[in-house]
């Protein structure tokens, strides 16, 4: 189910889904024309994978990524591709990326804009999803250069000291899944999670 650890999945041709503040579809663009500038707003998705032990995946995007190459995030992100519906794009993307699949919950949405110098910006409107495997990591080295599972209370120390080391969504969606929706991630933790 894995995908070849040197397999480019993802260019900057690649047409990505526009959408308004309300998620509604309002065409494509290619991901290079939406992280130009300050971006255009897309549709993306955001993974949260942990292990049987509570631990999160955290995966150090590749260095020649156009944004934000080297710093640490979470498990897994990307975009649908136009017409995909978002269950199967999440399950492409984390086989691509990492070799695995899960069983993963929706948590919330939101829309964030980032730049990152004059190389360019992300402007998503982002589904955060969170999930539990016990499936070996093959990471795809063309987009993560490493990868480890950390304890969330060392992460959130981490976080809290060089916060610049990991990207500025990841660090929006954890602050998040520890506040807001700490209920919910403990739910789908421990497997009790109810439907939305």
């Amino acid at each position: 189910m894995s995908g070849q650890a040197h397999e480019i999945v993802s260019d900057e041709s690649e047409s990505l889904i526009l959408v308004d503040r309300d998620d509604n579809e309002l065409g494509t663009l290619s991901k290079a024309r939406c992280h130009d500038g300050d971006g255009v707003l897309h549709r993306a998705f955001s993974l949260f994978i942990f292990d049987r032990a509570g631990r999160l995946l955290l995966q150090r995007r590749a260095r020649d990524k156009r944004l934000w190459p080297g710093y640490w995030s979470n498990s897994c992100c990307s975009h649908p591709r136009a017409g995909e519906e978002m269950e199967e794009a999440v399950q492409r993307r984390l086989a691509q990326e990492l070799g695995i699949s899960a069983a993963l919950d929706f948590v919330y949405k939101f829309t964030y804009q980032a730049s990152y110098g004059d190389a360019g910006s992300e402007h998503e409107l982002c589904w955060v999803y969170a999930g539990v495997t016990g499936q070996a990591v093959q990471a795809n080295d063309t987009e993560v250069a490493e990868w480890r599972y950390v304890d969330p209370a060392s992460l959130s120390r981490r976080l809290r000291q060089r916060p610049d080391e990991y990207t500025p969504w990841f660090r929006m969606e954890w602050a998040r899944l520890t506040g807001e929706y700490a209920g919910r991630l403990a739910a789908i933790l421990d497997g009790t999670v109810q439907p939305t």
